[in-house]
Formats: C-alpha cells, structure tokens, sequence
C-alpha cells in the first residue's frame, strides 16, 4: 500500500507542482487573438477588419519617413486591397517575441505573404496599448 501512495504521490507531484506556475500575461492572448483577426482580414481583402487592432492615433515606420493616423495608414494599405481579396497573398505571423514595457507591450514578429504576385517576408515591431476597445497598435515599424 505504502508503494501505491508515493506512486500516486510521484504522479499527482507535477500537477501541483504546474497549478503553482504563473499565469501567463493576460494581454498575451488578446493581442495574438488581434493579430490572428488582423491576418485574417488581410487575407480576406478586408482593410476594415485588417486595420482594426490600429489606434487612431497611431504612427507607421515605413523606408520613406513616417504615417501619422489610421486613415492615413489604412490609405498606405489601400492599394493591395480591390474586388474583395488582397493583391499580395495571404498573412500569416510567426510571433518571436512580446515584452512588457510598463503598461505598453512590444510584439516582435516576422509577416510572411503567400499565394500573391510573390512570395515576401518581413519583421515587425509592434507596440500595443490597452485602450477601451481593447489592445491597439500604437506604433508600427515593418520592413
């Protein structure tokens, strides 16, 4: 019998050991539930659910300077966006990283396009603030 209680014991060890782990960030899950939704909005040649999780105060880096707003980013974007589909393919991200910086939290990311004219990747930094709506990017840098 005693066999069968540290058995039991070695098994039942790990859970509790597991339960004592700590939550994650909660703001993890609901930017990478919002990037995912963004994608798919990407994918799916709609600009409006694509540029949801943008503020309307947020700034775009691009190689030629600096977009101030989400009407002028969504502007930028427009162009790949006609007849219900997106001219450079399907998005998809590979999240590296998301850091906590004070109540910010910075996604680094790598974007890959599929299925367009080409085949293109890139990485991004994100910015994200929690705003009443939920988290928003506030500052974006891709190349």
């Amino acid at each position: 019998m005693r066999g069968l209680t540290i058995a039991a014991a070695c098994v039942l060890s790990p859970v509790a050991i597991h339960a004592a782990v700590p939550a994650a960030d909660p703001a993890e899950a609901a930017i990478r539930a919002a990037m995912l939704a963004s994608a798919a909005g990407w994918s799916a040649g709609d600009l409006d659910r694509f540029m949801a999780i943008y503020a309307a105060d947020a700034i775009f880096v691009t190689g030629n300077g600096l977009i101030r707003g989400k009407p002028a980013i969504a502007d930028n974007y427009r162009k790949s966006f006609a007849g219900g589909a997106n001219s450079r393919g399907q998005l998809r991200f590979d999240f590296l990283d998301l850091k906590r910086i004070g109540d910010r939290r910075i996604l680094i990311a790598r974007w890959n396009l599929s299925g367009g004219a080409k085949t293109e990747s890139g990485m991004t930094s994100l910015v994200f603030e929690r705003r009443a709506d939920g988290w928003k990017i506030v500052a974006d840098h891709s190349s």
